[in-house]
């Protein structure tokens, strides 16, 4: 069983690349383990305000701090030629070895509409998720070995080739993952699960068909990360943590699927309809670090063993510092 790691969540969307790495090291020297970067061509909502290439910000994270790293979660699959994100990932393991896993997921409008191809249904786009792993994977286990590596499949094409800049292992693979169906898949092909904050019994259900997935491989999924990104609403006072919800984050409080959805000006009008009470079961929203301790806590005892916290509002620097002090000390498995 991996120990407990309480790593950062540094929200492209939200700050200029320069402040999240400056955050990023702020959040190291006061406890957190490392650091899970969003890939996001838009911002959620205009107030949010940014949307930087994530690859060039995780190689400034990599020179600024000491832990783990990695995108929570790219999609290589509509942006992206999945053999340009191994070649990524594994130039960034190349750097700073033992240090950079991969996070995937299969993609969102908002940010893969860009290149103008056809929307698919989420079967199609899970589909192509596990295709690109299929490559990814392929060409880390050739490129290891010395050799080339091939493929033909239902969406993609790979004439012969090998990354040539390898780390000495390859990176870890975690896909995201919010059904039952998906999270049986990914243990049978990857190396781990990265979901959401949900309701314990879905979570439970996720881990559950994962570890299903795991066993069929032949892997034993007691050794597998199982990654949880925490969104989080923390300020001196429960009026500002409120307002912090509701102006910077108004997407966490819409309980609808999202991925369908291509501006963010769309979100921004649907933020209008958004109430306090939409955020309650999805983000605490206190002034009471132990109220957030609580809640984290319940995710470890569930069985997460690397959580990325996220706090929606801008006083970043000030809740890192409270938490590095009052919250993480007391986490434990």
């Amino acid at each position: 069983m991996s120990d407990l790691t309480i790593g950062y969540a540094a929200m492209l969307e939200q700050f200029h690349p320069s402040e999240a790495v400056a955050l990023s090291a702020l959040a190291e020297q006061h406890g957190f383990s490392g650091v899970m970067a969003a890939d996001h061509y838009q911002p959620w909502v205009p107030q949010q305000g940014q949307a930087s290439f994530v690859w060039n910000v995780l190689t400034a994270v990599g020179e600024r701090t000491k832990g783990d790293f990695g995108p929570g979660v790219t999609a290589p699959t509509f942006r992206w030629h999945p053999a340009m994100v191994a070649q990524a990932s594994a130039t960034m393991a190349a750097m700073y070895p033992g240090r950079h896993w991969l996070g995937l997921g299969s993609g969102e409008a908002l940010n893969e509409h860009i290149v103008g191809q056809y929307w698919p249904e989420t079967p199609e786009r899970i589909n192509r998720m596990f295709e690109a792993i299929d490559i990814i994977n392929k060409l880390f286990t050739a490129s290891l070995a010395g050799k080339d590596v091939k493929h033909r499949g239902e969406f993609y094409k790979l004439e012969s080739t090998r990354l040539w800049t390898m780390p000495e292992v390859a990176p870890e693979i975690l896909v995201a993952t919010a059904g039952p169906v998906t999270a049986k898949r990914a243990g049978r092909h990857t190396d781990g699960l990265i979901t959401v904050g949900a309701p314990l019994e879905k979570i439970a259900g996720l881990f559950a068909k994962f570890d299903e997935g795991a066993r069929e491989a032949g892997k034993d999924p007691s050794t597998m990360p199982k990654v949880l990104q925490l969104h989080m609403s923390w300020a001196p006072t429960d009026e500002e943590a409120l307002t912090n919800a509701m102006v910077e984050w108004p997407n966490g409080g819409m309980k609808f699927p999202k991925a369908d959805i291509r501006s963010p000006f769309e979100f921004e009008q649907m933020a209008k309809l958004v109430r306090p009470e939409d955020f309650e079961g999805r983000m605490v929203i206190s002034s009471d670090p132990d109220a957030h301790r609580e809640y984290i806590q319940r995710f470890i005892d569930l069985g997460f063993d690397r959580v990325y916290l996220h706090n929606v509002g801008r006083n970043q620097a000030e809740w890192i510092e409270v938490f590095g002090r009052d919250v993480l000390p007391k986490l434990h498995r």
